[in-house]
């Protein structure tokens, strides 16, 4: 490859493009040294995105980017060719640098247009760039900069003379990557580019490249093979039972036909069914074809994520040959986090360090719905989430009628992954034909159930009916009083029945859980409790007791005892568990047929002699509950709307036999079918859709939804990017028994809440990046998410920083607005601390329990 000698010598006050370092770097002994640059570091996040393309199977990637992309991605970085970027480096090198110092440059400015991606995008369309291109070059640190108003050539970016200098770089990267900028077709087109940009930034950000006397070009390869950014590999000519062990059911040989190609299917059918299998199928024929190049499993919540994840390693290891690399980084828990280098933003205390959002670009991964919306909104970096979506079988898994605002972003999100040449397979137990024809973008006919409808790329919708021969009997007890339901289900387990009792609130099912735990005890009954606030090693170890013991690898142990299992609506998704008796809190009907597959789930389940078939719902009086929803219903008024609430209710009332799945589609119809309202429910349906004091109405729901999509607003960071809609924020806590500065050693000793002891270094040269990923991810696995709300107060920025936590975490960048690390000490009592003294919070006492978890504590 070609090195790139300066022309002349540079002019008075001006530098020389060749002489403008991109980077710094720290010495093994921690001192701050000019790294590579600008032109070497663009060169090389140029081949590392064309390294990147070469590894798509040929027919994705020339229906994904165009030609030139490598230059898009090196040109980022042209803005660091700046008087104020370049003295902002020479000051951070300390005065021993050779850096020689310009004059009346102040690199505090650099805030009022966003840094050198701001001059990117400036010198990018004074240089003639082609549409699209000036504003990807901007993107490319997570959101655009404030440039209105500026031009390239102004007095405070150098003039004339440094933009000369500038365009000099374009074209020696042009000849370098033997490129010109690439033809960018549409807005989803960019948003790729964006995505492929940034990534390839940050490789090229990375201990690979760090040191400027290292060559770098033996390194590409390398460096992509660590961030896991590999070809997969599957064995050809599989069928279903070979991958299965069992022969496909109808429903799945009928999805595994129509999902043949690009396109949008919907598989709408009884939870049980297998829906999971056939759209895993379906992906690999995909990828046996070379239509795809991965596939992305969105799940409702990170509990349910969290135990797909072995069903899909299950899946993988029987597709996957031998020698494909995905296999020793999916088939055990951590590794993409601590085995995979992905640069600058991908390093402890980066903010794509998390396995939530880093699984977006790996070829395989389960993750949560969220994550995948986040793709379609104009939140920071959300072009790199649309980047490592696309081209892959995105499965989206129990989709519901409900919820406008999320329903909204989810349209989108179908839309833009049509347009990135995705696979997208939706499976479903309860949409209603109007909610199916908004994810299609179609008008359908049928009201059958079960149903496959396919809309390929090009095509035409096409409506499948699937027929369903089994019919299961539940039978129906409405209780007004839980008291009853108690005795119920304390009594069922007494006989060794395994009990599902869910609620709509985490506060409600801690305070059941601490009703019926007290009695079990005595009466040898074991008691369990689910939800979301629990840290990861807690809900991860709660979940593998609980979801074994409910699951197929419970059934030799489900005569010894019987048991009661608490939770809220995490146990109402995509957990293969099997209850011999429900009891559920009233809900919308679509969630509460979800909580009802999970009664009798196999017919083969060993169960109790003396078990039945039966769930009982905790209901309030119908025209009480119409009247006054939010005080009859309580706090799931503020979970869910009181007009869906009260028409689920006008749907279940006195009914005694619900018959699966034959009666499924008719009461999902019935909840949700448009009808004129009188009386009351006129005034909660007025409310549902034009909001009120208390909540927003669809309407307005939806209008956040598009301005949280709109490209042309302000960048949203993570902490403010709802993909639920919620009045209030959360965030996230770090629970700790004791932390104590040790200047001595210039770190922190923390005490985990398991009594496990580690230091924190103050200065990063400290530890290498496989020590910072092991302890960044043992830290991480110690948090909890809570409202903001709830959470303890904040610890000051600079506190953290200098406690050494910055290392580990993302604390964010307080002109961007992003979340900061709440820090809470816990005692042997179960009660959470201030750092040093501190107040916990200005309200509340708060707590947290193993069994328990999070909670707000009463006096």
């Amino acid at each position: 490859m070609r090195r790139h000698k300066p022309e002349r010598t540079p002019t008075d006050g001006n530098v020389d493009f060749t002489a403008c370092p991109a980077k710094t770097f720290s010495s093994s002994d921690g001192r701050t040294l000019a790294g590579r640059s600008v032109f070497e570091h663009c060169r090389i996040v140029g081949e590392i995105a064309h390294e990147m393309l070469s590894r798509y199977p040929a027919e994705l990637r020339t229906a994904l980017f165009p030609d030139g992309a490598p230059l898009a991605a090196a040109g980022h970085d042209i803005g660091k060719v700046s008087p104020t970027f370049y003295e902002k480096l020479r000051r951070a090198c300390g005065p021993d640098t050779s850096l020689p110092a310009l004059a009346n440059v102040d690199p505090a400015l650099e805030k009022g247009w966003g840094g050198h991606p701001g001059v990117s995008q400036l010198a990018a369309v004074a240089a003639g760039a082609p549409p699209f291109v000036p504003e990807i070059l901007g993107q490319h640190h997570g959101f655009s900069p404030s440039v209105a108003g500026y031009r390239a050539t102004d007095e405070i970016f150098g003039g004339p003379a440094w933009q000369r200098e500038r365009e000099r770089l374009i074209a020696a990267l042009k000849e370098a990557l033997q490129a010109d900028w690439p033809q960018v077709t549409s807005a989803a087109q960019a948003r790729l580019l964006a995505g492929l940009t940034s990534v390839a930034d940050w490789i090229g950000s990375g201990e690979f490249f760090e040191d400027p006397a290292l060559e770098w070009q033996p390194r590409i390869a390398q460096a992509l093979d660590a961030a896991g950014f590999l070809a997969p590999r599957v064995k050809p000519g599989l069928d279903f039972g070979q991958v299965f062990g069992f022969a496909p059911r109808t429903a799945q040989q009928r999805l595994i036909a129509q999902a043949n190609a690009q396109g949008v299917y919907v598989l709408e059918a009884p939870m049980g069914l297998g829906k999971t299998e056939a759209a895993l199928y379906a992906a690999y024929r995909m990828l046996e074809r070379g239509q795809a190049w991965g596939i992305y499993f969105a799940l409702p919540t990170q509990l349910t994520s969290n135990k797909i994840f072995e069903r899909f390693n299950a899946f993988l290891d029987g597709v996957l040959t031998e020698d494909c690399p995905h296999r020793s980084l999916l088939l055990h828990g951590n590794a993409w986090l601590l085995d995979t280098e992905m640069g600058e933003e991908g390093r402890p205390g980066g903010s794509w360090f998390q396995q939530g959002k880093r699984g977006l670009l790996a070829p395989f991964a389960v993750g949560t719905l969220d994550q995948a919306l986040m793709a379609a909104m104009n939140v920071k970096h959300g072009f790199v989430r649309a980047f490592g979506l696309a081209g892959k079988v995105v499965i989206l898994d129990e989709i519901h009628t409900y919820d406008a605002y999320t329903g909204t972003l989810l349209d989108a999100l179908i839309d833009l992954l049509r347009q990135l040449h995705c696979t997208v397979i939706v499976l479903s137990a309860t949409l209603n034909r109007e909610r199916r024809g908004q994810l299609l973008g179609c008008d359908l006919a049928s009201g059958d159930y079960p149903l496959i409808t396919a809309v390929p790329a090009g095509g035409a919708p096409v409506e499948v009916v699937v027929p369903m021969d089994e019919q299961r009997q539940v039978a129906l007890r409405l209780e007004r009083e839980p008291a009853s339901a108690l005795d119920e289900a304390l009594e069922r387990a007494q006989a060794s029945q395994q009990v599902l009792w869910i609620e709509n609130t985490v506060a409600e099912a801690q305070e059941r859980y601490l009703d019926l735990a007290a009695r079990a005890g005595e009466l040898g009954i074991a008691c369990g409790l689910l939800h979301s606030r629990f840290t990861a090693d807690d809900r991860q170890r709660l979940e593998a007791h609980w979801v074994g013991l409910f699951g197929k690898d419970g059934w030799p142990q489900r005569d010894n005892q019987g048991r009661i299992l608490v939770g809220t609506q995490v146990l109402e998704q995509s957990l293969d568990i099997d209850a011999d008796f429900l009891v559920s809190r009233f809900c919308p009907t679509d969630m509460l047929l979800q909580r009802l597959g999970r009664l009798w789930r196999h017919a083969d389940t060993p169960r109790a002699a003396g078990a039945r078939c039966e769930a009982w719902l905790l209901v309030p009086n119908p025209q009480a509950a119409c009247e006054s929803p939010r005080q009859v219903f309580g706090p799931s008024a503020a979970v869910y709307s009181p007009y869906v609430l009260c028409r689920s209710l006008e749907v279940w009332n006195e009914r005694e036999r619900l018959e699966l799945p034959g009666d499924i589609r008719a009461l999902i119809e019935a909840t949700y079918a448009p009808r004129p309202e009188s009386g009351a429910l006129a005034g909660w349906l007025r409310e549902l859709e034009e909001g009120s004091r208390q909540r927003l109405g669809r309407q307005a729901l939806r209008q956040l939804a598009r301005v949280a999509l709109a490209e042309d607003g302000v960048t949203l960071p993570e902490s403010k990017a709802q993909t639920r809609y919620s009045e209030t924020e959360s965030g996230e806590v770090l629970l700790l028994r004791d932390l104590q500065p040790l200047p001595e050693q210039q770190a922190s000793r923390l005490t985990l809440p398991n009594g496990e002891q580690v230091l924190l270094p103050w200065q990063q040269h400290r530890l290498g990046r496989p020590e910072w990923r092991r302890l960044a991810a043992s830290l991480m696995r110690q948090v909890v998410k809570v409202r903001l709300a709830d959470a303890p107060l904040p610890v000051p920025l600079d506190n953290l920083r200098k406690l050494g936590f910055g290392h580990c975490f993302y604390l964010g960048h307080p002109e961007e607005d992003d979340a900061v690390l709440r820090v809470a000490l816990l005692d042997e009592t179960g009660v959470l601390h201030g750092l040093h003294g501190a107040r916990t919070h200005d309200k509340h006492r708060l707590g947290y329990r193993d069994d328990l978890g999070y909670r707000l504590l009463k006096d």
